[in-house]
């Protein structure tokens, strides 16, 4: 049976040898598995993340309970599990976390496969030698090093403080997994990123930190939300160096409500300047739980004025998983 990822396998020559590490390295690699997952065409983030979904997931407890991350899963109807020999099992999302990007799945047979044991990837610096794995074995795993480490800004309104940033990017990055050089789970692949370098621009993966998943394992495994809802206002930004600029807004979200405009550069929230979208979501979410009333402080063509904007619960909007 096909996998969802022939074709993109890793390079020969960037690929993991077995004498080069102390752990079953083929083993450890069977405890990742493929990942697809379908999403109804009228679920709120089908218009963004489409509705046909392919990725990683990484086998974290023996009676198949599968970590992944949120994207892949989130509204999902059905998903389906690839083994690395190719066999194929239905699984049942959970719950996925969109403060940390985490999301569990169950599988509903039994895998037999080994698990991956959860690490501290707070021991990992910029140069430590890591594996960058997706499903597939030996063939779609990257023998890498960490590029370095730093806070991440995402423009869906999300934040993570300590991102691992690695090379060489790794073709089918989400929900892959960062293993360290004990055979443990470092973290799980979110996004492929660029940096300019001398022979032009390269790409490298961003990991989110494993560490972040045992105080909300419990809770996701049970399908709870692990964290009060932010505020969330529908804004996609960027930064220009001194402002937060909208690009564009969710529709129906509440900024889009408020009325604000691609263009609008948001110079303060509360009375408070941000300069960069670190800034803006940390002083967003210190207004208070979702529903709370945010003011902004927003540039127009030239004119500055002063809006306030309800937030919203954003994980209200979305499908629940159904549990059977």
């Amino acid at each position: 049976m096909p996998s969802p990822f022939d074709g993109l396998e890793v390079d020969a020559d960037l690929r993991p040898t077995p004498p080069a590490y102390g752990f079953d390295l083929d083993r450890a690699l069977s405890a990742i598995v493929a990942l697809e997952a379908s999403v109804p065409e009228d679920a709120f983030t089908a218009t963004t993340l489409g509705t046909a979904r392919v990725g990683n997931g990484i086998v974290i407890g023996p009676m198949g309970l599968v970590l992944t991350i949120g994207y892949l899963v989130t509204e999902a109807e059905h998903v389906t599990l690839t083994l690395v020999g190719g066999e194929q099992v239905a699984a049942h999302p959970l719950a996925a976390d969109p403060v940390t990007g985490f999301a569990l799945v169950q599988a509903l047979e039994p895998l037999d496969l080994p698990v991956l044991r959860l690490g501290d990837s707070r021991r990992l610096r910029a140069g430590s030698r890591i594996i960058a794995a997706g499903a597939g074995g030996r063939a779609h795993a990257a023998a890498g090093r960490v590029l370095t480490r730093m806070p991440f800004a995402g423009y869906w309104e999300y934040l993570l403080d300590d991102a691992i940033m690695t090379e060489p990017a790794h073709p089918h990055w989400s929900g892959a997994a960062l293993i360290g050089d004990g055979g443990e789970l470092m973290g799980v692949g979110s996004l492929m990123l660029h940096r300019a370098t001398n022979a032009g621009v390269a790409p490298f993966n961003m990991f989110v930190p494993i560490e972040r998943l045992p105080p909300i394992l419990d809770d996701l495994a049970q399908g709870k939300a692990p964290y009060p809802p932010r505020p969330w206002l529908g804004v996609i930004g960027r930064e220009d160096g001194r402002h937060v600029i909208v690009v564009s807004l969710s529709p129906g979200g509440p900024a889009a409500r408020a009325e604000l405009r691609p263009g609008d550069a948001i110079l303060a929230v509360a009375g408070v300047p941000v300069a960069d979208l670190a800034a803006f979501y940390t002083e967003l979410w210190r207004q208070g739980p979702a529903g709370a009333v945010i003011p902004l402080t927003l540039r127009r063509e030239g004119d500055v004025f002063e809006v306030e904007v309800r937030s919203a619960d954003r994980m209200a909007l979305l499908r629940k998983p159904r549990f059977n």
